[in-house]
This record gives C-alpha cells, structure tokens and sequence, in this order.
C-alpha cells in the first residue's frame, strides 16, 4: 500500500516482472477469471489456454469458437451470462427496496445474493448434466425456458 501510494501504481513494484496479456492468459493455473474485456480468448489462443477452470467476470471474454476448443480440452467454463451476475442482481435489490421503501442490511443483501447465486450455479450444472450441455448452453437453456414462461403466464402484451 505504501507503494501504491509513493508511485500511484503497482507497475514496476520490486521483485515482479510485466508480462503481456497474452502471457497472462496463458499462464497455467487452475483458475483463470477474465474480468475486463470482451473477446480475449479466442480460437486464436484457446489452445494455448492452460486453466482447469474459467470463471467469466467480464461480458462475452470467450468467442464461440473458443468456447469449442476450450471444452473439446476438458476446461471448466462458469459463463458470464452466470458468473457476473451478482452487481445485476444487486441493482435488482436496490431497485426492489426503493419501490417499496424498505431497505435491506448489508448482510441481507449479501446472504440473498449468495442464495440466488449458488441456486443459479446448481441449476446450471444440474441442467448441463441433464442435458449433456457445456454450462453455457445450459445458461442459456434456463434462462429461455424462465423468459417463455414468464410471457407464457404474463401473456406478451399484458
């Protein structure tokens, strides 16, 4: 902290070494959360890709073709459409304790944001075996499936 706050920066922190983007991406490890840009992992990369697991913070990190190389090699891919869900869905509460004006602690927030995040995870996963799909798909199949329901129940012009 004491660097950061000399340089306003940790570039050039003593005792580490820049490495490219591409490097980092490539880096083995076991989990690897791209969190920034759209489209960084490409079929252009992805077999150079040496993560077991990818957690997608970022919106659209994997290609589609990607998507194909990166399970054909057994990586674990928690999509974005899942994994950075938790600010949407934070809003959401915001949005919900503001029109009825009540308003949540902390700790509830984060308890009901845990809850719908893990039931979204099992859900997924629970759908990709049922249905031999990468999560992604599954995701998406879920997230049709509540939205055709919703218009079902609702009608489309209510």
């Amino acid at each position: 902290q004491r660097y950061v706050a000399e340089h306003g920066t940790v570039i050039d922190y003593p005792g580490t070494e820049r490495i490219s983007n591409s490097e980092l991406l490539e880096m083995e490890c076991t989990v690897l959360v791209p969190a920034a840009l759209e489209g960084q992992i490409s079929e252009d990369n992805a077999d150079r890709i040496r993560a077991r697991i990818i957690a997608e913070g970022a919106n659209g990190p994997t290609t589609p073709n990607a998507d194909k190389v990166l399970a054909d090699k057994g990586v674990f891919i928690i999509p974005d459409i899942l994994c950075n869900a938790g600010g949407v869905t934070v809003s959401y509460f915001e949005w919900v304790q503001s029109l009825q004006s009540f308003f949540w602690s902390e700790e509830d927030v984060n308890r009901q944001m845990e809850r719908l995040m893990v039931n979204g995870f099992d859900a997924v996963l629970h759908e990709a075996e049922r249905k031999r799909l990468v999560p992604r798909m599954a995701a998406y199949t879920l997230a049709i499936a509540r939205v055709a329901e919703a218009l079902e129940l609702r009608g489309v012009y209510p």
